[in-house]
């Protein structure tokens, strides 16, 4: 479920592949653009809006899972840009899903006229995006849940350096489903970096509509992975040291070539419109390039963004068969952006912007520097020749390639996934998503690869631990308009293991 149709996949070449504050060449306007995200104003008048609607209700019962913004259909927008916008502008609307007495409810908001277009209840198979507030508490129940403390203690852990954290679960095709998480839990005597130091064996089920765990196991014990050699943090790392860089730094004598106005970016011969939505992130609207010999822009897409991230785990065994995880659509990547760091996340030169979203209770939440943009000076050629057939002469053209980036990284678990739109004068649009962070692992009892003698669905990487087989299948949507609408079509590329190999492991899960 989404807010307009939020879907495909791609790392693609044209020619060859938030609401925002900033700083640095920008100018701000008190006129919406009409796929500008909410403001944190509108999250409040959504919020009062359908509060007021459930005045007889228990306001304890209403949760909102995602509100964004409702953006008008493409004619409509494409009509009153092609009225160089000198009309009124298509109506602000909200699109929005809350859960109501154990219902999902997807409710169209008009923010013109303050009142509800629509409340759908929906009847479906799926849920919405969890929120952050109700996987905490999820999270928290263990640890006064009586049977996972005789659990910790028979494994002689401390209960105070016992952490936990929220799966989902995955869907079989049942008729009916729960609204419920899976919990396990991770031991942080002595790191930072809990991951790597499971709790193997012991799994929670937690009914989030009643909010209380419903189903507990602890089927085995294996021996707790070491702490030693874990830590990541460069302020606790001890010598002998890796190579010692030095800095670098881009001078920009004539100043910054991006010019920002509201939510319109342009650069070198780019414009293009960038949202942020706490479900999909990055949404890049409107991309044209200027064409110099007909003196105009032509549009190259008209909409972009990460539509899923699909990252099933090749592992059948009870503790691992359901995670089947889908980062966009679960667990949001929006929602799980991370504020970016200056001079590391990007560099000296980049444009910060920041975001919001609604929080579980309706009130907008601030997410700093959620994007950066900057010019990238990479030392790459985008062109160059040497021609030495010429008697006499030597010609030697080279021409460095320079293009915009628009980041973001969303941190969902253990992994870090850095996205970025990569914007060449040459036409192109590169589109990449680096997977960083730590590895989901399992603890096991072998210590050497000799004494594994069964499919240990990974790759020994330590003392009791085994990386597992997974994939990360990437989908997104793209609505490209090379020189009209509907020129080109989308593709799908997925890469990875091939889905009839996931069903079999399925059947044998199950059969």
């Amino acid at each position: 479920m989404e807010a307009s149709t939020l879907r495909n996949t791609f790392i693609f070449s044209l020619l060859s592949i938030c609401s925002i504050s900033s700083s640095t060449t920008t100018s701000h306007s008190h006129h919406h653009h009409p796929l500008d995200p909410l403001t944190p104003q509108e999250f409040t008048l959504v919020q009062t809006i359908i509060t007021n609607s459930y005045h007889n209700s228990n306001p304890n019962n209403l949760t909102f899972q995602y509100v964004g913004l409702d953006e008008p259909n493409k004619p409509t927008l494409l009509s009153w840009l092609s009225t160089l916008k000198t009309t009124t502008p298509p109506p602000r609307r909200a699109f929005v899903i809350t859960r109501l007495n154990k219902q999902t409810h997807e409710i169209t908001v008009d923010l013109s006229t303050s009142s509800i277009i629509s409340d759908h209840i929906y009847s479906g198979h799926g849920y919405p995006l969890f929120t952050v507030e109700e996987q905490t508490t999820a999270s928290e129940l263990p640890m006064t849940y009586p049977p996972f403390l005789e659990s910790v203690k028979k494994r002689g852990l401390n209960l105070s350096d016992v952490v936990c954290s929220t799966y989902s679960v995955g869907w079989y095709g049942e008729e009916k489903s729960a609204r419920i998480l899976r919990i396990l839990c991770f031991y942080t005597e002595g790191t930072v970096n809990l991951y790597v130091r499971p709790v193997e064996g012991v799994t929670l089920v937690v009914d989030l509509d009643e909010m209380k765990i419903t189903q507990y196991s602890d089927r085995f014990t294996v021996p707790m992975a070491k702490a030693g050699g874990t830590e990541y943090r460069a302020a606790k790392q001890k010598p002998p040291f890796g190579p010692k860089l030095k800095g670098v730094a881009t001078v920009q004598p004539d100043g910054s070539g991006i010019e920002i106005a509201g939510h319109s970016i342009r650069w070198a011969n780019w414009a293009f419109h960038l949202g942020f939505d706490v479900r999909a992130g990055p949404i890049i609207s409107l991309a044209s390039i200027y064409d110099l010999e007909k003196k105009t822009f032509r549009r190259v897409m008209y909409r972009g963004y990460i539509s899923e991230m699909f990252v099933p785990y090749m592992e059948p065994t009870e503790e691992w068969y359901y995670k089947t995880f889908f980062d966009v659509g679960e667990f949001g990547f929006g929602l799980s952006a991370v504020s970016l760091e200056p001079m590391k996340d990007c560099p000296a030169h980049a444009v910060f912007m920041d975001g919001y979203y609604a929080g579980q209770d309706g009130k907008p939440v601030k997410i700093s520097n959620v994007f950066c943009i900057f010019e990238q000076h990479a030392g790459n050629v985008l062109w160059r020749h040497t021609e030495t057939g010429i008697p006499g002469e030597v010609i030697r053209e080279v021409r460095p390639e320079v293009s915009l980036v628009v980041r973001m990284v969303s941190t969902v678990g253990n992994y870090d996934y850095i996205i970025d739109w990569e914007f060449k004068p040459t036409g192109s649009i590169k589109v990449g998503v680096g997977l960083t962070g730590i590895l989901e692992v399992k603890g096991v009892s072998y210590t050497h690869t000799d004494q594994i003698k069964e499919d240990g669905h990974g790759t020994l990487v330590a003392d009791n631990t085994i990386g597992v087989y997974h994939d990360h299948f990437l989908t997104f949507h793209l609505d490209l308009d090379v020189d009209g609408i509907g020129r080109l079509r989308t593709r799908t590329l997925c890469y990875g293991t091939p889905w009839d190999f996931i069903m079999s492991l399925a059947k044998k899960i199950f059969r």
